[in-house]
């Protein structure tokens, strides 16, 4: 169960720090080159985002000192399902019914690969 609430939480980080990051992609957005270097220097979500992204490190390798990794790494992919839902909820991003296809059989693919690391 710690593994489960371990994994979870790493890709739960990395959904966040994504969202993080979008954030201070909007602020900059139209920007030239150099202004928008260095107004992302003043953003306390850039630094914020970077944070969260060492510990999720902290955390993922604390992971694979007690997962292998072939049962560790697909739960990176979940990511694939949970950024873009929130990019649409939050930031009202366009997700067609095609990619919720894409994303359902990435899911599947998980779910299955989960399945069958757990050995007979």
């Amino acid at each position: 169960m710690t593994n489960i609430i371990s994994l979870t939480t790493f890709t739960l980080m990395l959904a966040a720090g994504q969202l993080l990051f979008k954030r201070v992609g909007l602020s900059v957005s139209g920007l030239p080159l150099k202004a928008a270097l260095l107004s992302l220097m003043r953003q306390p979500l850039l630094y914020a985002a970077l944070a969260l992204y060492g510990v999720a490190t902290l955390l993922w390798i604390w992971i694979l000192s007690r997962v292998p990794l072939s049962r560790a790494y697909p739960w990176v992919a979940f990511g694939v399902f949970i950024v873009p839902f929130l990019g649409w909820w939050l930031y009202d991003e366009r997700v067609t019914p095609v990619f919720w296809l894409g994303v359902a059989v990435t899911v599947a693919g998980i779910v299955l690969t989960q399945y069958g690391s757990q050995g007979p």
